[in-house]
Parts: structure tokens; C-alpha cells; sequence
């Protein structure tokens, strides 16, 4: 028998080749079922196992990872029936499909009560069987699409699909994604703050053969260093203090699809060491448990930090790095693309406006050439942020923003430098001031960090 469970490939949904991914336990007393069941399986799911009694189909379970079991009820020693009650106690939330020769309405009902998917008489006929397996796939299918899809309309909520703009570099950058979108290597995504990292992120799992699979996005920022092992491979019933029931991970409901891991220079370094295990592996272990599960996702990492100086002083393991660092792909910021300002205004408006219920603001050529001349330290976020405010009051509250220095001489290059940090200052404090010194309510108009404004202003001596 396998001692490990090998790297299944994912495969679209619709027929029983999309199977391949799943792996199923047979425990049956009877040799002949047992064969039976292996080999009409055998070419149609990823792993098939058998076994003859519930004590060997437990050494089995402890060891390797299955989506589906087929029990018979009738077993040696402890039957199907208590073994099914054990695994619904101890957290498993696959399948199970119960067979038996012998059975009354009693024995059915304490089944399905047990937990049961599915309950057959023997003898069946192959179709009565696949068909109660393709039920069970599909079901476990759609779990994991619909929890998906719930995250990505609260990821989404306002938010942005598409990249938008005709610049030298947006168009560069297009280019490289389409590129790199074919390709199964990990990719790098680096750029500042509100850049649009999940927007390429999303833009390279459109264009890839894994469209039609889940995009999980994940902020390891986010996510405290206690609970982001669980969060990401799940754990099983009392792993832990409050671990009530047993939880899927994010990796699993990525499975076959893309898992996006934004602000990856904030991963723990103990937990950078289990994400480059799984990136070496392809298994993952749940919190408490002794199986290991394969998975098939594409990563794609995202950060605002530089790896490589994180890497030297000692806050970001080297060989992750490496291993991440695949395809590196920078964003630029907003004002490297100016040209692109009046595109994004105008497309952040009409989607807005939809979403609101209100109608776009005019964008006059004075407006425009003051949101051109603004340097956008929170990039299209802040941009979008201010294109929202302008819905709410019925204009572009350009005087929010600060007049843009004047052009300095080669001479003159301290005193720019200066010039502008003075014109930041400026704004950043005028919107806290609007905010009532509420730094988090600050962060998210301007489109940055809440630990980018502390360390601004720690920088120009105000006090916390």
C-alpha cells in the first residue's frame, strides 16, 4: 500500500476523470467486494486503498488523507456503523458511503443519522455505485466553490477588477503577466502599497489554466502568528484551546486553483519554515493531525517590503525567499504612470457611482491636471478612496490635496527634496486632523499602512 499520498492533479469538473483528484478508502470484509470496488476505481480516482475491518481502515485514515470512504456495515470486530460514529465525533467531514447485505428501516435511519452520505443495499450495480460517488464529489465541489465565491464577494466588495491604464509601464507590466500567466512557477509580486498587487494577482489567474478553479486570497498581515497555521492548512478537533470542530484551510479551498498570499514579508519566521515545506512538498498537515494532504495550487506571494534586505537582516528565511522569488514582477506606483490618472479616475467613478447609486462627478481638465500633479503616496488606492468621497459630495474635493511644488533646479534638488516631504506631511496630518487623530480611519482614506503613518510621525516628532 502507498505509504504517501502522491501530488493529485486537478481536473475541471463533469466527468469522472475529474475524479483524479480525490482519493477513497475502502473497508470491506469480503475480498471479492474489495477488489470489486479497487478496480472500478482504480482508473478514475487519484488513490485507492482497501481494507478488511475498521481497525485496518483506521491505520489507514491515520496515515493518509481520504475524500471518501466506502464502508460496509458488517465488519469484524467494531462495525461500520461505530466506526462512522468515531469519525463524525473526531471531525471528519468527508463522505461516507455505507454498504451492506443486511439491513431494515432501523439499521438505514441510525446510518443517516450517524452521518452517512449515502446508504446501499448490496448487490449493486456499477452505475448505482458511481453515481453515488459522483454525488458525493460534486458535493464536497461545491463546499469548496461556495465557500470561495462568499470570500470573494466580502474580498471584492468594492473593489477593483481589471488593470486599468495605457502607460509605457501598465502596458510592460501587462505583458509580463501574460507571459507569465501559462507558466506553474511561483511569482513574486513587489510594489508599494495600494499598488494593486491582488489586481495583477488576479490578472495572472484569469489568464492561467487554472481560470476555472478557485483564487483564494489570503493578508498574512492580518492573521495573528497564533492562528495563521490553522487559517492556512486547518486543523482537526482539539488541536487546540476553542478547536470545538474540525476546519479546512485556505489551502484546501484553493485546491487545483491559485492562493494568493498578500504582505508574505509579514509571515512569522516559523511558519515561513512550514509554507517552504508545502512549497517543496506539495502536502500539507492540519493543526493536530498526523495526515499529510496534497494539494495543487499555484503561489503567487505579494509584498511592499524588500525581500532581499529582509532576507540579510535576518526576517525573511533565505531558501523561501529563493523559492518565491521565481518570477519577480514589480508594480510601479501611481506616480510613475500619471498618463493613467485620468483613465483610473474615470473608471473608479463609473463603477462607484453603480455601486452607490449616485451620479459620476465631472472630471474638468483643472481637476485633472491636480490629481496628475499629485504623487498619490497611497497610489490607486487613495485614488479610489478620493473618487468615492467625490460620489458622497457631489465634487472632487481637490483642495485636499496639496499644490504641487514648483520645479526645482539642479541646484535646488535638498530643497525639493524638502518641499515635498512638507507637501506629505501636509496631507497626511490634514486628513488625520479630519479623522480625529483616528489612525486606522486615516490609513484607510489615504490608502496606506496604519504602521506607515506611526512611523511618519514618530519621523516628524508628533507624539502618538
Amino acid at each position: 500500500m502507498n505509504q504517501r499520498n502522491p501530488v493529485l492533479p486537478f481536473r475541471p469538473a463533469g466527468s469522472s476523470q475529474s475524479w483524479q483528484q480525490y482519493s477513497v478508502l475502502v473497508v470491506d470484509d469480503e475480498e471479492g467486494m474489495r477488489s470489486f470496488l479497487q478496480r472500478t476505481l482504480a482508473n478514475r480516482c487519484g488513490l485507492v486503498e482497501a481494507a478488511a475491518s475498521a481497525e485496518e481502515g483506521r491505520a489507514l485514515f491515520n496515515r493518509i488523507h481520504f475524500d471518501l470512504i466506502i464502508l460496509d456495515i458488517a465488519l469484524p470486530g467494531k462495525s461500520g456503523v461505530e466506526w462512522l460514529d468515531e469519525l463524525r465525533e473526531a471531525g471528519f467531514q468527508g463522505d461516507v458511503i455505507l454498504i451492506t447485505a443486511f439491513a431494515d428501516i432501523d439499521t438505514a435511519i441510525h446510518a443517516l443519522r450517524a452521518g452517512a452520505s449515502d446508504f446501499i443495499l448490496k448487490p449493486f450495480r456499477v452505475d448505482q455505485i458511481l453515481n453515488s460517488i459522483r454525488r458525493c464529489f460534486d458535493r464536497a465541489r461545491l463546499v469548496r466553490e461556495n465557500f470561495v465565491l462568499r470570500r470573494e464577494v466580502a474580498e471584492l466588495a468594492g473593489g477593483v477588477e481589471g488593470i486599468v491604464g495605457s502607460s509605457e509601464a501598465i502596458t510592460s507590466l501587462c505583458q509580463m503577466l501574460r507571459r507569465v500567466a501559462s507558466m506553474p512557477s511561483t511569482v513574486l509580486l513587489q510594489g508599494e502599497s495600494g499598488v494593486g498587487k491582488e489586481v495583477a494577482a488576479r490578472a495572472l489567474h484569469s489568464m492561467s489554466s487554472r481560470a476555472q478553479r478557485p483564487f483564494v486570497p489570503v493578508n498574512c498581515a492580518a492573521i495573528s502568528a497564533e492562528l495563521i497555521e490553522s487559517e492556512l492548512f486547518g486543523h482537526v478537533k482539539g488541536a487546540f484551546t476553542g478547536a470545538s470542530e474540525a476546519h479546512h484551510g485556505l489551502f484546501y479551498y484553493a485546491q487545483g486553483g491559485t492562493l494568493f498570499l498578500d504582505e508574505i514579508g509579514d509571515l512569522p519566521l516559523a511558519m515561513q519554515t512550514k509554507l517552504l515545506r508545502v512549497l517543496e512538498d506539495r502536502m500539507i498537515r492540519p493543526v493536530g493531525s498526523t495526515r499529510e494532504i496534497p494539494v495543487d495550487i499555484r503561489i503567487v506571494a505579494a509584498t511592499n517590503r524588500d525581500l532581499a534586505e529582509e532576507v540579510r537582516r535576518g526576517r525573511f528565511r533565505q531558501d523561501l525567499f529563493y523559492r518565491l522569488d521565481v518570477v519577480n514582477i514589480t508594480i510601479p506606483p501611481l506616480r510613475e504612470r500619471r498618463e493613467d490618472v485620468a483613465a483610473l479616475a474615470r473608471h473608479f467613478s463609473a463603477q462607484l457611482a453603480a455601486q452607490l447609486g449616485v451620479p459620476p462627478v465631472p472630471l474638468d481638465a483643472a481637476t485633472l491636471a491636480r490629481l496628475q500633479a499629485y504623487d498619490w503616496p497611497g497610489n490607486v488606492r487613495e485614488l479610489r478612496n478620493l473618487v468615492e468621497r467625490s460620489l458622497i459630495l457631489g465634487y472632487f474635493p481637490v483642495e485636499a490635496l496639496p499644490e504641487p511644488p514648483p520645479a526645482a533646479s539642479p541646484e535646488g534638488g535638498a530643497k525639493a527634496a524638502a518641499a515635498l516631504e512638507e507637501v506629505e506631511r501636509s496631507h497626511i496630518l490634514g486628513v488625520l486632523a479630519e479623522c480625529g487623530g483616528n489612525k486606522s480611519e486615516a490609513a484607510r482614506r489615504l490608502g496606506i499602512s496604519r504602521k506607515t503613518i506611526e512611523r511618519k510621525c514618530a519621523q516628524w516628532g508628533i507624539a502618538q
